[in-house]
């Protein structure tokens, strides 16, 4: 992964929704390749980074838009209330961990600020002529970013705030996806969770596509125990230990090189191919079918029983 943060320019910044800011980002240097679904980090105002899901650009610019979130770690207070057009910030990617992958059908599954990265992949499903629909879920229509952007695909797009009357149970909203559907999903866990659930109960899981901004709230913690891993090029075998992450011990003691992005389990980034050995998977990026397979884990989060043989 590379690690380098280039200079952006603040051009412009405005409220597309209640608590929702677009800022729109213009780069020093030479214009930025991206694709729907990458995102960006960011460095605010206390020094630390924040990732966010780039939801447009012209150009050679890019936009994101940001929920401010009083109780949060504070990257947002600092966007909406600090940050002003004139600026300059740092950035690194953008970087892409959740691609639209070619279909012929797809629907896409939004809960308020989650529509960032899949509002560039609807144009692109809308430009490509694939068939497309959105759900777009929110607290109230005011809070609900883009829907003037939105309007022009009439009835692709199903509008669903919580306070709106009527509003179907998502089981019945998802009836009506067949298989070869792809179904791409960001938003709350709760959402997510759901759009799981229904989805592995009608035996289509492995056509979901999630991206989580955080990872999700378990009610108890997993146990975890010390294993041993065995990297397959040298034969070198090393312990990790319960209170280390399998990632920490690649990089750290056999120095292997290995992308890191997220360390929760949510972004892909760590992928790893196993050879051999009984993986207990802990991400949120693997469809129950992959994890299954035992052929590939994520290493930031997932660990073993026994011998881990892993390709390095």
């Amino acid at each position: 992964m590379d690690d380098t943060f280039s200079p952006y320019f603040v051009r412009g910044m405005h409220i597309v929704a209640d608590g929702v800011m677009l800022v729109e980002l213009e780069p020093r240097g030479s214009a930025v390749v991206w694709e729907p679904g990458a995102h960006i980090d960011v460095t605010v105002g206390d020094g630390t980074t924040r990732q966010f899901s780039v939801c447009g650009g012209q150009s050679g610019s890019l936009t994101i838009a940001v929920r401010h979130e009083a109780t949060g770690s504070g990257g947002s207070s600092w966007i909406h209330d600090v940050l002003r057009p004139g600026w300059t910030v740092q950035i690194r990617g953008p970087r892409n961990h959740f691609v639209l992958e070619d279909s012929g059908r797809y629907l896409f599954v939004a809960g308020g600020i989650g529509i960032t990265p899949l509002l560039p992949m609807l144009e692109k499903a809308a430009a490509d002529g694939a068939a497309w629909e959105l759900l777009y879920f929110g607290r109230t229509l005011a809070t609900m970013p883009f829907r003037e952007r939105l309007a022009g695909y009439g009835d692709r797009v199903r509008l669903l705030p919580a306070d709106a009357p009527g509003r179907p149970p998502l089981a019945d909203l998802l009836s009506p996806v067949e298989p070869g559907t792809l179904v791409y999903t960001c938003g709350p866990a709760r959402l997510m969770d759901g759009v799981r659930e229904v989805l592995e109960a009608r035996g289509l899981g492995d056509d979901l596509r999630q991206e989580y901004f955080s990872a999700p709230a378990t009610d108890e913690e997993a146990e975890t125990g010390a294993f041993t891993v065995r990297l397959a090029t040298s034969g070198r075998e090393l312990r990790v230990d319960a209170d280390r992450t399998l990632l920490d011990v690649l990089t750290g003691e056999a120095g292997a090189d290995i992308l890191r992005d997220c360390e929760e389990g949510i972004c892909g980034t760590c992928e790893t191919r196993v050879v051999s050995g009984t993986v207990e998977h802990r991400d949120h990026v693997l469809t129950r079918t992959e994890k299954e397979a035992g052929d590939c884990m994520m290493v930031c989060v997932s660990r073993a029983s026994g011998l881990l043989v892993l390709d390095l």
